[in-house]
């Protein structure tokens, strides 16, 4: 049987028109996406479950509401939505401690909970006492991002343009910046508590 792709935005007019149905294939289409961008962020299966549930949730009251007005943009859409409730999901279950056990500063609670995202949690996880000297061992470039990202929160747009690299490059940087503070840790046998 012949199956034609219905674009998303046809699907969405379908279903603001009452066709039930239309909701469940863009749902279909797009949940293996969805789930796996907030799976990266959270790294814990019920709580990504809770919050593409909740995604949905909203997208479902938005579109009944009638206002839904992104110009068949779909998928951006609930990605923007989805994202938005993992940064509420950090606020609301901040885990930055402000002080470690031995009651000194720690630098992670110099980073803003609002803004806490997957580099920042994970940096968080891998590094809390040994960070400094460890991104001190980064190869140059990647540390100027990390470093950027990180402690002067500039979003990528803003690194490409300081650094003059592409936005591409810069995700690239950072991607291995976190992958070598992961083979740093493992060199030095670093057991990192929290």
């Amino acid at each position: 049987m012949q199956h034609e792709i219905i674009p998303d935005a046809t699907l969405v007019s379908r279903y603001i028109k009452g066709e039930e149905y239309a909701l469940e294939i863009l749902i279909k289409r797009h949940k293996q996406k969805i789930y796996s961008f907030i799976y990266s962020k959270v790294y814990d299966r019920d709580v990504t479950e809770d919050i593409f549930q909740d995604t949905f949730i909203k997208v479902i009251r938005t579109l009944k509401r009638g206002a839904y007005n992104e110009e068949g943009k779909f998928l951006p859409w609930v990605m923007r939505i989805s994202h938005n409730l993992v940064i509420d999901y950090f606020r609301k279950n901040s885990r930055m401690p402000k002080f470690d056990n031995s009651g000194e500063f720690s630098i992670f609670s110099v980073l803003s909970d609002s803004s806490l995202n997957a580099e920042k949690k994970i940096i968080k996880e891998q590094v809390e006492n040994d960070v400094k000297r460890l991104v001190e061992e980064l190869p140059e470039d990647q540390k100027e991002v990390l470093l950027m990202r990180i402690y002067e929160d500039m979003s990528f747009k803003e690194i490409s343009d300081k650094t003059g690299v592409s936005i591409n490059t810069a995700l690239g940087r950072m991607r291995y910046a976190l992958i070598n503070l992961r083979k740093i840790i493992d060199k030095h046998n670093i057991v990192l508590t929290n």
